[in-house]
């Protein structure tokens, strides 16, 4: 899968070879899986899967911003956003 982006299609196919299972409930699988993910983020800001890194959500203020077409200054509305930061374990597998 090298310079592929990996999907949820690929990840399903990818435990279908390694699994007895069909692609219908393994998609469901990874579909609860992902659900649970959403709404821990949702719910508490955050979810942590040890030995990968952790998922945070968090409040964005509104800011001032400009229209790069017509140079108006807008005002860029308050939002949230989820930042994914690698654990320690991780990221020295990732950098050798």
């Amino acid at each position: 899968m090298a310079n592929q982006t990996l999907t949820k299609a690929s990840v399903v196919d990818y435990i279908y070879e390694k699994t007895d299972k069909n692609r219908a409930e393994i998609k469901e699988l990874v579909e609860t899986i992902l659900d649970i993910m959403k709404e821990s983020i949702k719910k508490d800001h955050a979810m942590l899967v040890s030995g990968f890194g952790k998922f945070e959500a968090y409040d964005k203020n509104a800011r001032k911003g400009r229209n790069p077409q017509t140079n108006e200054t807008i005002t860029l509305p308050a939002r949230k956003v989820v930042v994914f930061r690698l654990s320690r374990k991780f990221r020295s597998e990732l950098n050798g």
